[in-house]
């Protein structure tokens, strides 16, 4: 009998969704036989779906839209369930990487937002996302994984994956989407090698910031701006404020799209990055993104500078705020006042956190 290859084991695509189904299920509380009960499902489907082994993004679409309603009607946490299209995406662009395909990179096919990050760096190392930072941890029996944390082996070759592709996306012609959300994801990475790597990448695109006003390159400048200051490098993000925002109509327009889209104030899939230069703001709900940005600005050392002018610029250009979420306000007020006490911040952010605040009092 001829000795036949391995069979390649294909990658766990369901993960992340999965363990946030069973968060989701924890929540209500039930156990996986009860849920399985209530759905009129049988209890290997449930297990199926929060292993990971029978990913949720499988399911035909009728009955994941069933499942999405029925759950907060069953008493389910309904942020939880809001986090499952996050997860799904994330599940996709990590199983792309395990269990590389002829379609498309996702990648390149879409703008990611923050929700589907932070879920990708919860399964990469461990970072809870902020939206259950706090939140009391569900009575378990034995032990449980308390994150959708990969193995080191999936870990290290998704990385692979994203620097391979990085690499491959700059030479010419290559897909500047592709490349700038591969190359922001790599910087997860905190392996040595793999931070020299990154930081060898970026300064290697170092010559887009210098971009002023909209150009295709604008979002990838903005993105290795913020990666670098991800890992500890603030001034490229100062001066690109200066240069790419500050007295620039399309700048302002652009960064103020990019964070409603990132933060989640408009519902709107973007296959590329063009929607950025509409000038006109629409699409996207203003006190939304003010309540989004007012949430990450004390969450974020290394981006205040960026915090600080886009809320300034937003209140700048929809003066209304104060008067539609007067609470909000108050508790935007009360951050950045703490903020300017510490002396802990740059002289840039000082000066916006001063504007801010001149506005917030002059118009409540």
């Amino acid at each position: 009998m001829a000795n036949r290859p391995p069979t390649q084991r294909r990658a766990v695509t369901g993960a992340i969704s999965g363990y946030v189904l069973r968060l989701i299920r924890e929540s209500i509380p039930h156990t996986q036989a009860g849920l399985a009960e209530l759905l009129g499902m049988d209890l290997a489907s449930v297990q199926g779906w929060e292993s990971g082994r029978r990913p949720l993004a499988n399911m035909r679409a009728g009955q994941l839209l069933d499942l999405r309603r029925w759950l907060p009607a069953l008493g389910a946490d309904a942020a939880l369930v809001g986090m499952l299209d996050a997860a799904m995406d994330a599940d996709r662009l990590i199983g792309t990487a395990l269990d590389p395909g002829p379609h498309d990179h996702p990648l390149a096919g879409w703008v990611h937002t923050r929700d589907t990050a932070h879920m990708i760096a919860w399964a990469l190392n461990g970072t809870t996302p902020p939206a259950l930072v706090g939140r009391p941890a569900p009575v378990r029996r034995g032990a449980v994984a308390n994150s959708p944390l990969l193995p080191s082996q999936e870990r290290s070759t998704f990385f692979a994956h994203l620097r391979d592709i990085t690499e491959a996306a700059s030479r010419p012609g290559g897909s500047v989407l592709l490349r700038r959300q591969a190359l922001y994801l790599a910087s997860y990475d905190r392996s040595p090698e793999a931070q020299d790597w990154t930081a060898q990448a970026l300064h290697g695109r170092r010559g887009v910031l210098s971009v002023r006003g909209w150009s295709p390159q604008w979002a990838e400048a903005r993105s290795t701006a913020a990666a670098l200051a991800r890992q500890g490098d603030p001034q490229p993000l100062f001066d690109y404020i200066e240069r790419a925002m500050v007295d620039d109509d399309d700048g302002e327009a652009a960064n103020l799209n990019y964070w409603a889209y990132w933060l989640g104030a408009t519902g709107t899939p973007q296959p590329d990055d063009a929607f950025m230069r509409d000038r006109g703001l629409t699409g996207w709900d203003a006190v939304t993104l003010l309540r989004r940005l007012t949430q990450g600005i004390h969450e974020a050392p290394g981006y205040v500078d960026l915090y600080a002018h886009s809320l300034w610029a937003l209140l700048t250009v929809r003066p209304w705020l104060p008067q539609a979420a007067p609470e909000l306000v108050t508790t935007l007020a009360g951050r950045t006042g703490r903020l300017l006490d510490s002396g802990r911040i740059s002289s840039r952010a000082r000066r916006d956190l001063d504007a801010l605040q001149y506005l917030l009092q002059n118009d409540r």
